[in-house]
């Protein structure tokens, strides 16, 4: 049987913990997570509970498991991706890498009743060499895609290296993190927020920026993203 590979990152928790923690292996639960209510979105192998954003099954093409990773295929015809099931309050989180002038994004309040712009974006970037990332903070890593950016700090990590983001709905409050930092809090419906709408892309798209109980959706541009440890749970 091939060895299970840990991540960098839980390799070196296991080496810094003290004894007695236990932590779970790529694409798992600890019994503690279990306990909290976290839910797995990817099992490691399959794509079990996602399908093609507006189609019955997954794409045809642009999407794979490897590796015990979700990942895209690039430059072949693929789309969009939903889970299946979906959520108002949570807190989800998930690992992710670009490569070098690599573009994905993560979107949640996800409907399929809009023609376009079906959700808002925490959007994942090389944010040096993708041309989104000069267009300014508001395309960049962490931001809320097109409308408010996420702090100047973020500690972003470089091209192909490992990331650890979250996203936090309670209410009508959203937090945006990144490798453990809080980097953006919003407020649906805040002055802020209808300001950066006004200037967005989305200005014009009725109910954007709304609370809605939605899909996740993993986007596709085209571009080489891995994800793993893609996890849900719902908050009361």
């Amino acid at each position: 049987m091939k060895p299970r590979t840990l991540s960098l990152s839980l390799a070196l928790a296991f080496a810094l913990a003290p004894a007695g923690l236990v932590f779970a292996a790529d694409n798992q639960l600890t019994a503690a997570e279990k306990s909290a209510g976290w839910e797995l979105l990817f099992d490691g192998q399959s794509f079990k509970g996602w399908r093609g954003y507006k189609k019955p099954a997954m794409p045809d093409a642009g999407w794979e498991t490897k590796d015990g990773t979700l990942r895209t295929v690039a430059k072949v015809k693929g789309s969009d991706i939903i889970f299946e099931k979906k959520f108002n309050d949570f807190e989800l989180s998930w690992e992710w890498r670009v490569t070098t002038g690599g573009n994905n994004g993560v979107k949640y309040f996800v409907t399929e009743e809009r023609a376009s712009a079906p959700g808002h974006e925490y959007q994942m970037l090389d944010d040096v060499g993708h041309p989104d990332g000069k267009i300014g903070a508001h395309r960049q890593t962490a931001a809320f895609y097109d409308v408010l950016p996420p702090a100047a700090d973020k500690p972003l990590k470089k091209p192909g290296e490992w990331n650890h983001s979250r996203i936090v709905v309670k209410g009508l409050k959203v937090e945006h993190w990144l490798n453990g930092k809080n980097v953006l809090t919003y407020e649906l419906g805040s002055p802020e927020v209808k300001a950066g709408l006004a200037k967005s892309k989305f200005a014009k798209v009725a109910g954007f920026g709304d609370k809605i109980a939605g899909h996740i959706m993993l986007t596709y541009h085209q571009d080489e993203c891995w994800y793993r440890n893609i996890k849900i749970r719902e908050l009361k």
